[in-house]
């Protein structure tokens, strides 16, 4: 009898092990043996929360973490940068395997990279990218993007010990209402498709693709704040005019005919790279620069954006 009922659990392993070879692999079939005490017990946030000084906007289930570089002053071609045009560090957790993954973006100098870098090694965080995003700009800012699985207070903490390592404030900023606006955003949101948002006196969109982004079997969901949604910021320069900058999230064979689209609307493509090292679809993350006519822009970002696998709301 016993004979028997191993032979069963045995062949009932093998059928979900090729169902999930088959087709989408079946994460849970192989995960459920072997739940962590860590996962088993609901994660204490709130010591996340005060590791890294402040508190997360939460999606789902995704806490983001701002790093902006408030103590920055960051001009190209004559604008200054607001920190969430581009100088907007951040860190997001999503529970997963037992425990968390985390992904960020962290916005540093030339100096602080190395030191920072090391820390994020020492604390178990992986390096899954270092670049530039923009071209021209004064002081040179870099972006060092990390990843991780694991126990997320630990994780928090090498994060915040990595961050100490450079100026980047790690005592959040009290809220206060963004300023206004200077754009006709009703415009905008016409022209891109979707609804923006006043993010600290710039007006963002955040255009998801549609097809699902996928990182060690974990959906990398909601994509807006795991960074992974074409991420477009229009910040006000006058008369009408804007600065925008961001990033196209991509296919290979997406990102020629995105250039050719951005370059025809006068829109300057200022870095192709990667983000991550294992996700699926593997994405590119072409970054882009212009200080022209809002709409005008907008319909060139629109064009673009039709070269791509992305939704309209």
């Amino acid at each position: 009898m016993q004979i028997k009922l191993a032979l069963t659990a045995t062949a009932l392993a093998l059928s979900a092990a090729t169902a999930a070879i088959a087709g989408s692999p079946q994460w849970s079939i192989f995960a459920e043996p072997f739940i962590t005490n860590a996962h088993a017990q609901a994660i204490d946030w709130q010591k996340v929360d005060d590791t890294l000084g402040r508190k997360p906007a939460v999606s789902g289930d995704v806490r983001r973490y701002g790093f902006p570089r408030s103590d920055l002053n960051v001009t190209l071609d004559g604008v200054t940068i607001k920190p969430s045009l581009a100088l907007g560090g951040w860190v997001a957790f999503k529970p997963a395997h037992g425990g968390a993954m985390v992904m960020g973006d962290l916005v540093l100098l030339e100096t602080e990279i190395t030191p920072v870098m090391t820390k994020l090694v020492q604390g178990g965080l992986e390096i899954t990218a270092v670049h530039n995003h923009l071209l021209r700009a004064n002081p040179a800012t870099f972006y060092v993007h990390v990843g991780g699985h694991g126990d997320p207070l630990k994780m928090a903490t090498a994060l915040h010990d990595a961050l100490a390592a450079s100026k980047t404030p790690l005592t959040a900023a009290p809220a206060s209402p963004p300023p206004a606006i200077d754009l006709d955003t009703a415009q905008l949101d016409q022209i891109i498709g979707v609804k923006g948002h006043n993010n600290g006196g710039v007006y963002a969109f955040a255009v998801p693709r549609r097809d699902p982004v996928n990182e060690a079997g974990t959906e990398i969901a909601p994509v807006g704040p795991m960074g992974v949604a074409q991420g477009i910021n229009f910040q006000p320069t006058g008369g009408g005019k804007a600065a925008i900058t961001g990033d196209f999230a991509l296919t290979g064979d997406e990102v020629n005919p995105v250039i050719k689209a951005l370059l025809a609307g006068g829109i300057e493509v200022t870095a192709v790279h990667s983000h991550m090292l294992d996700e699926q679809p593997r994405l590119f993350f072409l970054h882009f620069w212009a200080n022209d006519d809002a709409a005008k822009l907008a319909k060139g970002i629109r064009g673009a954006l039709d070269k791509t696998a992305s939704g309209k709301s």
